[in-house]
């Protein structure tokens, strides 16, 4: 946007004023005046709900609140001090944001030796309650495999691969999602783009680091989907404007330059990567669906790299030939190409043998009425439209979407004692409004063409040659394809001998990787020892 019960226990004390956790915590009443200062703003006021829980053998504190953050030129002098100090300037009507976050940490632990890790989600435009309720919180709400979830009652259960076994964790949702909201002058360039929104969540993890005593653990990003790109430009603000490092950087469902995107690669003739680096992904759905000829392959993964290797062979020496394709060779390109996806021959051919993954997902399943999922291809919906020439929606977003907000709207209520009187809106259109336009480091400006964060990334790792990063990304995942961000990574302008610093993990899952419950396990496990192995934990 992705069992043994263990009683948990939440006693809801709901207090609005700054609490920190941790062995080092700080005199509170000493602290709350300037607390109150320094994390509210003209329009929005920092809150907090503080509850206790318990999951698998762990006691935690959950805070449920807000910081508020503003764009880079604000003047804080202005909004704190400007009564007392007339040289102070600052326009009391520009934007500012109320960025809202869930902090699950472990009890009786230090902060030197308790990781902490900033969670999100992407869109861009999108609340981080998928990442909550389905991965890393301590409940998780129980969902279909790959078919529609029956509607509610849900049920919401005790998260046995909740992260918390190896890190503390601070869900955030982004400016005007979840219970986060956007006010003031131009509130959307503020906040809606790439670069705004690097700097707003950079700014949030330094108000949060300071305010929670945690500038002493080890820290990690955590982001999928468009979180990974904000990631690469977080890192970098972090690094090289606040002097932060942290310790790794991990990724789910990747895409960092947006040349290579497959929803519409017909908008850019002349770049081919985008069919080539889906074309694994094709496969491996049209495995899943049983939709290849023949017998299919008994092994998914060795399947796939065949498929990989063939894509940037073959099938890319053939489009890159264009109008110079020989027509036998088109035939014979054609051919292989429905061996590996199932798709009709003649329908590959009028398709010049590229196929965008709209058309894709609208035509694998087309012979039944079915329209095959986006962000996980292991679902199947009812086609909308029979004569439309792309899919029309998403069934996999329409299969588990309910479960999801419904399940974290009474939890956040009922466990964490926040939220009541307020909207929680899982998702805004951000990309009406959203600044694709990025600045990369050491550019004078921004540039003018699809977004390409690969640079942040890469400069960040060079500024910290320590800084780990670990790829993780499903099979199925029609949205961002695995072996895009594979191809992304493998072409960082970086070093070779920082390529070690780089961890890849792939799974028999989709987007949202933990909506499969097997996958979600496996991803639990090499995530906590990714973090357990670089967190310089004596």
């Amino acid at each position: 946007m992705k069992i043994l019960p263990v009683a948990v226990a939440l006693a809801a004390v709901a207090i609005v004023a700054a609490v920190a956790l941790g062995a080092d915590a700080p005199d509170q009443k000493a602290g709350a005046a300037k607390d109150a200062d320094l994390y509210s703003g003209k329009f929005f006021k920092s809150e907090e709900s503080v509850t206790d829980g318990s999951v698998n053998g762990i006691s935690y504190k959950a805070i449920a609140g807000t910081l508020v953050v503003h764009p880079a030129d604000w003047n804080d002098v202005a909004q704190n001090g400007g009564a007392k100090n007339p040289d102070a300037k600052g326009d009391e009507s520009s934007a500012e944001a109320s960025m809202f976050f869930i902090y699950y940490a472990k009890k009786d632990a230090g902060p030197e030796s308790r990781p902490i890790t900033f969670v999100y989600n992407g869109g861009p435009g999108s609340a981080t309650v998928w990442l909550h309720m389905g991965a890393w919180g301590p409940k998780r709400v129980v969902t279909a495999d790959d078919t529609h979830s029956p509607a509610a009652p849900y049920q919401l259960i005790d998260n046995d691969q909740t992260l918390l076994d190896a890190t503390d964790l601070v869900f955030i949702d982004a400016p005007g999602t979840g219970f986060s909201r956007v006010a003031g002058k131009d509130k959307e360039k503020a906040f809606y783009g790439v670069d705004a929104d690097g700097q707003a969540f950079a700014t949030f993890i330094e108000e949060f680091l300071a305010k929670y005593n945690r500038w002493n653990s080890p820290k990690y990003l955590f982001g999928e989907s468009y979180g990974t790109p904000r990631s690469a430009v977080v890192i970098n603000d972090l690094e090289t404007q606040h002097d932060t490092d942290f310790n790794g950087v991990i990724l789910l469902s990747q895409i960092l330059n947006f040349d290579l995107s497959v929803d519409r690669p017909e908008s850019n003739p002349g770049v081919n990567l985008p069919y080539e680096l889906a074309l694994p992904t094709y496969a491996a759905t049209a495995w899943y669906h049983h939709k290849l000829p023949g017998k299919p392959p008994a092994d998914l993964p060795s399947f796939v790299h065949a498929v990989e290797r063939f894509a940037m062979g073959e099938y890319a020496q053939a489009l890159d030939a264009g109008a110079m394709l020989p027509a036998p060779r088109r035939a014979d390109i054609a051919n292989k190409l429905h061996a590996i996806t199932g798709l009709p021959v003649w329908y590959i051919l009028k398709a010049d043998l590229r196929i965008n993954g709209g058309e894709f997902e609208k035509t694998l399943q087309d012979d039944s009425g079915l329209t095959t999922g986006r962000l996980d291809t292991r679902f199947s919906g009812v086609t909308l439209d029979p004569l439309s020439e792309r899919s029309d929606y998403d069934p996999q977003s329409a299969a588990i979407s309910s479960a999801y907000v419904s399940a974290f709207n009474a939890y956040v209520r009922n466990d964490l004692n926040y939220g009541q009187g307020k909207l929680y809106v899982p998702s805004i259109p951000a990309f009406r409004d959203w600044d694709f336009r990025h600045k990369a480091p050491g550019a004078q400006f921004p540039s003018r063409g699809a977004a390409n964060v690969m640079p942040d990334l890469a400069n960040a790792m060079k500024q910290n040659p320590n800084l780990k990063v670990m790829l993780n990304g499903g099979y199925f995942d029609l949205a961002t394809p695995y072996y895009e961000g594979w191809y992304e990574m493998h072409q960082l302008p970086i070093p070779l001998m920082l390529q070690k610093n780089i961890q890849y993990h792939y799974y028999q899952s989709g987007h949202m990787v933990y909506a499969h419950q097997a996958s979600l396990k496996e991803m639990h496990d090499a995530v906590a020892d990714f973090i357990r192995s670089t967190d310089n934990v004596k």
